[in-house]
C-alpha cells in the first residue's frame, strides 16, 4: 500500500482542532505538518524537522508556487499604495452613495465574483481589493464580503469554459482509462471539452454554491456564526471580531486624501486585469517558442489559436507579470498625480507588503502540510489520497449510488489536503474506469452510460471543489480572507456551515441524480433542500442558541 493508512488523517485533524483551540493558524500548521513529518519519519524527530525543512523550502522552491507568494506579496504593495493615497476610501464614498445598503455592495461583489473567472487567487485578492471600502462603508462585516469572494471564486473558475481550473479537469479526464481507447478514439463518442461541456448541469455544487450566495445576499436568512458576525459587527461598528478570531491579515489604515478620485481606485485594478488578460495567451506563445520547430513569435502565434494559448498558460506567470507591471505603472501615476511623494510611495510599499506576511506564512505552510499529506508513501509523504481512493475501488458499490460516494471521497481527500487540483488528479483516473465498467456490466446503451459517466466525474469534481471551499488550508479559504482584510478564522468558521449545508444538498442530489438518471428530479431534490434549508435552519440554529 502506497500510504500510511488512516494514520494520514491524524494531521489535518490536528491542525483544524488546534486552529480552533489557539486561534494561532501558523502554530497550528506548523505542529500539523510537523506532526505528519513524525509518521513518515517513524517518529524520529531529528529526520521530522529535516523534513519539515525540506518541505516548507521544496514548496516555495516550485516556480508556480513562488510566483504565486510573490504575486501575493506585490499585491499587498499595490493595496497600500491604494490605501495610503486614499483612493480606496474615496471609491467608497463614492460607490457608498450610490449603493444605500449592503444589499448593494454584496450584489455588486458577486457580480465582480462572476465576471473575473480566469483564476480563482486573482478573483479573490482582486475582488476584495475593490471591494473592501464598499463593504465597509455599507457596513457589510469582513466575514460576509470573504464568503462571497471564497464563494465566486473556485466555484465559478470550476464552470468558466476558459480557465486554468477546466483546462487541468479536461486534460486529466482525457487521458482517464475508459475515456479513450489505445488508438485514441473517444469510447464515449465526444471528446474532453464536448464531455465538460455537457457535465455543467451535473456540477450541482458549484451552481447550488452560486445559488445559495445569491439568496443569502437577497433574503438576509443568514444563520450560525456568520449571524453572529453581521451582529457583532451591527453592535460595535466593527467590521471583524479581532477579540475573538485573532488580527486580521493584509488589513491597512488608510490615509484621507482629498485629492483622490474614484478613478484613482480604479485605474490600478484596470491595469491588473487588462495585463493579466493579456499576458494569459501571450505567456503561452512565448514558452512555446522552442528555438527549433516554432523560431519566433509570429509562428507561435501561427501554431495555436487563442483559445489554447489562453487555456494552456502558466496563470502563475502571467499574473506575476501582471502585478509587476501593475505596480509600477501605479507607483508612477500616483507619483503624477501627486498624491504620493518618493517616500510615501516607498513606505506604502513597504507597509503593504507587510501587512501580507502572516497570510504568505499561513500560504507556505499550507503547501508543505498539503505536500507531505498528498504525497504518495514511496515518495516520502502519506499518501492520504490513495489510501482513501483505494477503499473505493477496493469497493462493490451499485452505480447509481457510485456518485455520491465519489463526491464524499472526494470532498474528504480536498478538505484534508487543502488542494482540489490534487484531488482531480487522484479521483478522475479512479472514478473513470469504475463508472464506465459498472456501465458496461449493467448493460448501459451509450446515452445511459454517458449520463452515468457524467454525473459520477462531476460529483468528484463538485466534491474537490466543496473540500476546497471548506478547508481551512486551502490556498483559496486564505487568500478569499486575506482579500478582504479580516482575521482567517473567522472566515473559517462563518463560512463553513454554509459551505457544508450546501454539500448536504448536492450529497442528496447525487444520490438522487444517480439513481434515477434524471437530471431533472436530481436538480428538484437539490434545490428543494436548498429552499427548506434557508427556510428553517436560520430560525432553528438561532433558537437552539437560546437568541431568539
Amino acid at each position: 500500500m502506497d500510504s500510511f493508512g488512516l494514520w494520514g488523517i491524524v494531521p489535518p485533524l490536528l491542525t483544524i482542532l488546534l486552529a480552533f483551540i489557539t486561534k494561532d493558524v501558523i502554530v497550528s500548521l506548523f505542529i500539523g505538518t510537523l506532526s505528519a513529518a513524525l509518521i513518515v519519519g517513524h517518529g524520529n524527530p531529528v529526520a521530522a524537522f529535516i523534513t519539515l525543512t525540506d518541505l516548507i523550502s521544496d514548496n516555495l522552491a516550485d516556480g508556480w508556487n513562488i510566483r504565486i507568494f510573490l504575486f501575493c506579496a506585490l499585491l499587498g504593495g499595490l493595496v497600500g499604495l491604494l490605501t495610503k493615497t486614499g483612493a480606496a476610501g474615496s471609491f467608497g464614498r463614492w460607490a457608498s452613495a450610490r449603493l444605500k445598503n449592503g444589499r448593494g455592495s454584496q450584489l455588486l461583489a458577486f457580480f465582480f465574483g462572476i465576471l473575473i473567472f480566469i483564476d480563482d487567487y486573482f478573483n479573490s485578492l482582486t475582488v476584495g481589493t475593490i471591494m473592501r471600502p464598499v463593504s465597509d462603508k455599507t457596513k457589510v462585516p469582513r466575514a460576509k464580503l470573504a464568503y462571497i469572494l471564497d464563494s465566486t471564486a473556485a466555484p465559478v473558475c470550476i464552470l468558466a469554459p476558459i480557465s486554468s481550473w477546466v483546462v487541468t479537469v479536461m486534460s486529466i479526464v482525457r487521458d482517464a482509462s475508459g475515456f479513450r481507447d489505445e488508438a485514441g478514439n473517444y469510447l464515449l463518442g465526444m471528446n474532453e471539452f464536448q464531455f465538460f461541456i455537457k457535465s455543467i448541469p451535473y456540477n450541482l455544487y458549484a451552481l447550488t454554491t452560486l445559488a445559495m450566495v445569491l439568496a443569502i445576499i437577497l433574503t438576509g436568512r443568514d444563520f450560525g456564526p456568520m449571524r453572529e458576525s453581521i451582529r457583532y459587527a451591527n453592535e460595535t461598528g466593527k467590521m471583524y471580531n479581532e477579540k475573538k478570531y485573532g488580527p486580521a491579515s493584509g488589513n491597512l489604515d488608510g490615509d484621507t486624501v482629498s485629492r483622490a478620485k474614484p478613478f484613482d481606485m480604479l485605474f490600478p485594478i484596470i491595469v491588473l486585469i487588462i495585463t493579466a488578460i493579456v499576458f494569459f495567451p501571450l505567456t503561452t506563445w512565448l514558452s512555446a517558442i522552442d528555438g527549433e520547430t516554432i523560431k519566433t513569435f509570429g509562428a507561435a502565434v501561427a501554431s495555436m489559436s487563442l483559445g489554447d494559448a489562453f487555456n494552456n498558460t502558466d496563470s502563475s506567470k502571467a499574473l506575476m507579470y501582471a502585478i509587476v507591471i501593475t505596480v509600477t505603472i501605479t507607483y508612477i501615476y500616483y507619483l503624477a498625480r501627486r498624491l504620493l511623494t518618493l517616500s510615501e510611495s516607498s513606505e506604502a510599499l513597504r507597509n503593504g507588503v507587510k501587512s501580507m506576511v502572516p497570510a504568505l506564512i499561513i500560504l507556505a505552510m499550507a503547501w508543505a502540510i498539503g505536500s507531505i499529506i498528498k504525497t504518495p508513501k514511496s515518495e516520502g509523504g502519506l499518501g492520504l489520497g490513495y489510501y482513501l481512493s483505494s477503499l473505493v475501488s477496493g469497493g462493490s458499490f451499485p452505480v447509481g449510488i457510485l456518485p455520491a460516494i465519489m463526491f464524499l471521497f472526494s470532498a474528504v481527500i480536498a478538505f484534508s489536503t487543502g488542494t482540489s487540483w490534487g484531488t482531480f488528479s487522484i479521483m478522475i483516473p479512479i472514478a473513470m474506469p469504475i463508472v464506465t465498467a459498472l456501465a458496461q456490466s449493467h448493460g448501459y446503451d451509450l446515452e445511459t452510460q454517458n449520463n452515468d459517466v457524467l454525473i459520477t466525474i462531476a460529483a468528484v469534481v463538485g466534491g474537490a471543489v466543496f473540500g476546497d471551499h471548506a478547508s481551512p488550508i486551502s490556498d483559496t479559504t486564505i487568500l478569499s480572507s486575506t482579500g478582504a482584510g479580516m482575521p482567517h478564522l473567522e472566515h473559517v468558521a462563518t463560512q463553513m456551515p454554509y459551505a457544508i449545508f450546501v454539500a448536504c444538498c448536492s450529497f442528496l442530489g447525487f444520490i438522487v441524480g444517480g439513481l434515477s438518471m434524471n437530471i431533472i428530479i436530481c436538480w428538484a431534490v437539490t434545490l428543494a433542500a436548498l429552499a427548506a434549508g434557508l427556510i428553517f435552519l436560520p430560525n432553528l440554529l438561532e433558537k437552539k442558541s437560546g437568541k431568539a
